[in-house]
């Protein structure tokens, strides 16, 4: 049986916010990490930050792929035993074309099981969301055998909810006495620390604007959230634990947790800018025909929806970081002007 510093795991969209974290973890945890960059001038960037919380950067290297293309694909796979395919793109707000969301989260999921199949890799775990399961209720709880209909709800979710049905069919058309197992983790709002201080995911934006003073009202919005470190270590995790194989899992608070608590929180801890007004949501619903980030926030206005987490902590090990933990470790990572 091979050592963990023998087995490499390829995480794909190294460079995000999230595939930042699980290689942090996976090089703690005695893995040798390959990422998957568009660019090859993101991957020093990665090592850079990655660098800053990790003396095993040695075992870290990289390839440039693109979900939505077949170039590097067969190398990135290659000499793997497993797979966290990680990217997916991920905006609040309603593009022009609803295929800018789902093309790559569709065809890239298809593409990356595809070409780890071929390779004999053991394990693929997918990063899905709480929106393939929860976004189109209003009230109730969710959980792991709880499908969202995706001719209900926005673009970004219809692309989670299609991608994650996409991996499903495929790993259930093998074929053999070994085929490749899936494991599907559901995060909901991913909070936390970001490893290089930037703010281009939606959620470290969001922190950004709030502790700037570019948010002036807060949104009647509740989700369900969960520390990026906690989503890593969890991927990490599903990794070599049997049960998991074949299962999704619900990685977010029992409870909705308001974004007024949210800013509450950051200014009780000194970012005097945060603002505690509250939007009135007729306005923002007038609002949002014109506006591609309000267009994808109302479908969110009111819903309290909560999460059945159980099995995650049950399985996987997960014990949730305080979220008032996670919110002042983001503010102080990201960088101040």
């Amino acid at each position: 049986m091979l050592s963990r510093s023998e087995v490499r795991v390829l995480v794909t969209g190294v460079s995000g916010y999230v595939g930042q974290h699980c290689a942090e973890a996976l090089l703690r945890e005695g893995y040798r990490v390959r990422g998957t960059v568009r660019s090859m001038a993101k991957a020093e960037v990665v090592r850079a930050a990655l660098a800053r919380v990790s003396d095993r950067t040695d075992a870290l290297d990289f390839v440039e792929a693109d979900l939505l293309k077949e170039d590097g694909w067969a190398e990135a796979v290659q000499g793997c035993t497993f797979v966290l395919h990680v990217a997916s793109p991920f905006i609040m707000g309603e593009p022009d074309d609803p295929n800018d969301l789902i093309r790559p989260a569709v065809e890239g999921t298809e593409r990356v099981l595809s070409f780890a199949k071929d390779a004999g890799v053991r394990r693929v775990v997918l990063t899905s969301s709480t929106v393939a399961i929860t976004s189109d209720m209003v009230s109730g709880v969710g959980g792991p055998e709880d499908w969202a209909d995706p001719d209900k709800v926005g673009s970004y979710a219809k692309s989670k909810i299609l991608a994650e049905r996409a991996a499903w069919a495929l790993v259930g058309e093998q074929q053999g006495e070994e085929p490749m197992e899936l494991v599907v983790i559901n995060p909901g709002g991913i909070m936390g620390p970001t490893l290089t201080g930037e703010t281009t995911g939606t959620s470290t934006g969001m922190i950004s604007d709030m502790i700037r003073g570019k948010m002036p009202m807060v949104p009647d919005i509740s989700i369900g959230m969960v520390d990026v470190r906690d989503v890593a270590q969890v991927h990490v995790n599903a990794l070599d634990v049997t049960e998991a194989a074949g299962r999704r899992f619900v990685l977010a608070s029992a409870e909705a947790i308001p974004m007024m608590r949210v800013a509450q929180t950051l200014k009780d801890a000194g970012y005097k800018k945060v603002s505690t007004r509250r939007a009135p949501s007729f306005l923002l619903k007038l609002m949002a025909p014109f506006s591609k980030d309000l267009k994808g926030m109302v479908t969110f206005l009111g819903r309290k929806v909560g999460n059945d987490n159980s099995e995650t902590k049950r399985v996987l090990g997960w014990v949730p970081t305080p979220m008032e933990t996670s919110l002042i470790d983001m503010a102080a990572s990201i960088h101040q002007d």
